[in-house]
């Protein structure tokens, strides 16, 4: 990796080769959004690296910043840490999940255009790394596209890795530009 950028307080980090020509347009608390193109293409692409707040309130300004970046006319990916789940599918043991707290994110994604890439590799992304009994694991990392992006790069997959040293599974982007 030749170059680096990391957010205001540094819990996101985003690498890329100097191929890569890559312009951030937001640098903010809750995420990194940068327009990049590949020497080799002429066709750009935003993507989102997400790393939302834990509490529904704190996430409503990414929310906002979703739809006004929403507005482009350009291939777009939203990729990381969401921390909120799209159904009770997607959370395993704990008390039962109230839906209640997810239908902005929803409401967000519908707005948005955007589709939920899946995934290969373990289900859940996250898990609170206590004992059996009292073990909760819930799939809050996911990478997300709009229309645009699936017509450019329809080969797009993610893959989520092993855990190991974190709460969370990292991704792979089988993609390739």
């Amino acid at each position: 990796m030749d170059l680096a950028c990391p957010n205001q307080k540094g819990k996101i980090w985003i690498f890329w080769n100097a191929d890569i020509q890559c312009q951030i347009l937001e640098n903010e608390d809750q995420h990194i959004t940068c327009e990049l193109n590949h020497v080799e293409c002429k066709e750009k692409y935003m993507i989102s690296f997400i790393y939302a707040k834990f509490k529904d309130h704190l996430r409503r300004p990414l929310w906002e910043k979703l739809m006004q970046l929403s507005d482009k006319d350009i291939p777009w990916c939203t990729i990381g840490d969401f921390n909120v789940i799209t159904s009770t599918e997607v959370k395993q043991g704990g008390v039962p999940y109230n839906m209640n707290k997810s239908f902005d994110f929803l409401s967000v994604i519908e707005a948005c255009g955007l589709m939920d890439l899946g995934n290969s590799g373990h289900h859940f992304t996250w898990w609170n790394q206590r004992a059996t009994e009292a073990r909760v694991w819930k799939r809050l990392d996911r990478a997300m596209t709009n229309d645009k992006w699936l017509e450019h790069m329809p080969q797009t997959t993610i893959t989520h890795l092993p855990a190991l040293g974190s709460d969370h599974n990292p991704f792979a982007n089988g993609n390739s530009y």
